[in-house]
């Protein structure tokens, strides 16, 4: 889950990674480090911290080279410090290497590698990489020189074949995942890349040739973009050429993607910061990811990408959505659609759990995956798993070309564009609009729901944007509501419905990013327990209060809730209500009220998630937390 970044060419190449790092930020923050090529030998940096410490110790020293790699961690073996950071060298000092993943049999490799005379710096898995590689490259060098006349060769006019060699018998040798980037002292002009398991993006750019984590660290140098496949390996040439080869050491062209995303989607743009750029762009999100998506003439909702027919999808007998985190909680708002619209049994599962159960998957089952970056790992297994049982695998992804594009059988992209807060917002809206949609196509295909039906309820779905607006519009009542909540030591939220869904969510939203602790339950269920939690309202220190944040959105089991914001007043709970505009009656239970436009039940989760985003976010900031990095977290979980 870290980022890395490489560059050669004819230009400054600290520009290029430190650029490219403070993009890729979000990837990991615990340390960060850069390798040039500096008058054949290789100049390393490496902080504890975030990349503004490098940042400044750049500043210092003033390092210079046209060749380089970075790297921004978030750590996995070895705690978080300067030893630990990235790039590792090997003991001759003239290999770096950056690597994000996980090299499982690190440890073999590691005691193999001492017994030869190999001394290591630091407690990571990835400096046994470095080692390896300096082991197969002197091998290789023995046998080149036994080969060709030595009195008119030496290393710095070896051919960078001897080098990607090395690198490509080193990766032969590594288990689990990785993205690597590795540099040679007498390489001045030459980065070999690999990847397994783990994103990597590789381009040409009019100065030279580049290869990063994710696009974001691209895209200021070029948006036409090749992902190479598991274990392939290329090198990057100053000239801007890239050599691609498979595996087996055979050279092939790529597939180049270009990549729609811009510079500008990586900015600010003006805002105090990314989560808050990204909650205001959902009105525009909802109404990119639902246009083009329904007929008028014939009343029905459009699924092009889908080659199953209605006979198909009448026949499955079952579906599985397998997700992670907030994918997960759209997951489960899908469900609920997509069991009362398609009359068809839905199981969500945790990804990380699905494939350790011996899951019940056959060829009638319909196995829907989620992912925003479409590289999270747990999720990639769970497709290669349903894939491996005969089911047909629907991909829902913000990122074109990611690898579980290309273990699917069929994609649907959302239409979230770049997102950087680690805390998913936007793509978090755009998932749900579009499981809501695929409910309601699912329904259609099956017969289960009218022309009439569909018509109304997509008409519902693009009143979502304008409700949103208003929404955003004034927040001050929201801003209010999360005051009481800031000296909290923990809250509770409770829903009915789908309001419970997105209850999950927005408990998920606050627990991320200001560290307070939140649990959600269904509204019914907190008699069975959870009510044994609540700390009354108006004791003197207020960190021992107990806010119940509770969704009374109207809908059809809005009785019952206010029935139950009553009973936790009645064991005085201070509750923050979330309601529809109009509603007296919940200003008659709780002073602290966050209203939302009438919007119809079924759609009721994009709008409800707004102000619990908000919510969470002015909470943070209160307490002091950074609320695009929060600790210990990365944007893509890409190693199990």
């Amino acid at each position: 889950m870290c980022g890395i970044v490489s560059f050669t060419g004819k230009r400054d190449a600290v520009s290029v990674l430190m650029g490219g790092l403070a993009r890729l930020e979000y990837r990991g923050y615990d340390s960060a480090g850069i390798s040039l090529i500096q008058d054949g030998e290789l100049a390393t940096l490496r902080r504890k911290g975030k990349v503004a410490e490098l940042q400044g110790a750049i500043d210092e020293s003033k390092p210079q080279g046209t060749t380089g790699i970075g790297h921004t961690r978030w750590a996995t073996h070895g705690v978080p410090s300067e030893e630990n950071a990235h790039p590792h060298r090997d003991c001759s000092g003239k290999i770096a290497v950056v690597h994000n993943g996980i090299i499982e049999n690190h440890a073999q490799l590691h005691e193999k590698l001492e017994q030869t005379g190999h001394r290591f710096t630091s407690r990571t898995d990835t400096e046994v990489v470095a080692h390896l590689i300096e082991q197969e490259f002197e091998a290789a060098a023995q046998n080149d020189t036994a080969q060709t006349d030595t009195s008119q060769t030496n290393t710095s006019q070896t051919d960078t074949a001897l080098l990607a060699e090395a690198v490509r018998r080193a990766i032969t040798q590594l288990s689990g995942s990785f993205a690597l980037a590795v540099i040679h002292a007498d390489y001045p002009d030459t980065i070999i890349v690999s990847r397994n398991d783990s994103p990597l993006a590789l381009g040409s750019c009019a100065d030279g040739a580049i290869a990063a984590s994710d696009i974001p660290a691209l895209i200021e140098h070029t948006r036409d973009v090749i992902y190479l496949n598991d274990r392939d390996l290329a090198i990057l040439h100053s000239n801007g050429d890239i050599e691609c080869f498979d595996p087996a050491g055979i050279a092939y062209v790529p597939q180049q993607i270009h990549v729609e995303w811009t510079l500008e989607a990586a900015e600010r743009g003006g805002h105090p910061d990314f989560m808050h750029k990204e909650i205001h762009e959902q009105p525009r999100v909802i109404r990119d990811t639902i246009a083009g998506r329904f007929d008028e003439k014939t009343k029905s909702i459009l699924f092009e990408e889908l080659p199953a027919s209605a006979v198909d999808l009448r026949e499955i007998e079952r579906v599985c959505i397998v997700a992670c985190g907030t994918s997960y909680h759209a997951g489960l708002i899908g469900k609920y659609h997509m069991e009362a619209w398609g009359r068809i049994p839905v199981d969500v599962e945790v990804a990380s759990e699905f494939r350790y159960r011996d899951p019940i998957v056959t060829s009638k089952t319909l196995v829907i995956a989620i992912s925003q970056s479409g590289e999270t790992a747990d999720t990639l297994e769970a497709v290669k798993l349903a894939r491996r049982a005969g089911a047909y695998v629907l991909a829902i992804t913000n990122t074109l070309g990611s690898r579980i594009t290309l273990e699917a059988n069929t994609v649907l992209y959302i239409k979230a564009e770049l997102e950087i807060s680690v805390a998913a917002t936007k793509s978090f809206l755009a998932q749900v609009a579009l499981l809501t949609l695929f409910a309601l196509y699912l329904g259609q295909q099956r017969k289960t729901i009218s022309a009439e039906f569909i018509a109304e309820a997509y008409n519902q779905m693009s009143e979502v944007p304008q409700a949103i607006e208003q929404v955003l519009a004034d927040t001050s009542a929201i801003e209010r509501c999360a005051a009481e909540c800031v000296g909290a030591h923990t809250a509770l939220f409770i829903g009915r419905g789908v309001g419970a869904t997105t209850c999950y969510e927005g408990a998920l939203k606050l627990k991320e990013i200001s560290y307070l602790h939140a649990e959600a339950y269904s509204a019914g269920e907190i008699k069975h327990g959870p009510i044994a939690l609540i700390e009354p309202a108006g004791l003197e220190d207020p960190s021992l209060q107990t806010p119940v944040i509770s969704l009374a959105l109207q809908s059809a089991t809005y009785d019952k809730m206010v029935a139950n914001i009553e009973e936790v007043l009645a064991r005085g709970a201070k509750v923050i209500a979330l309601a529809t505009e109009g509603d007296e009656r919940i200003a008659e239970l709780t002073e602290h009220v966050m209203y939302v436009p009438a919007v119809a039940e079924h759609v009721s989760p994009l709008v409800a998630s707004v102000p619990l985003q908000l919510f969470a976010r002015f909470i943070a900031l209160a307490r002091g937390c950074d609320v695009d990095q929060p600790r210990n977290l990365a944007k893509s979980v890409t190693v199990e």
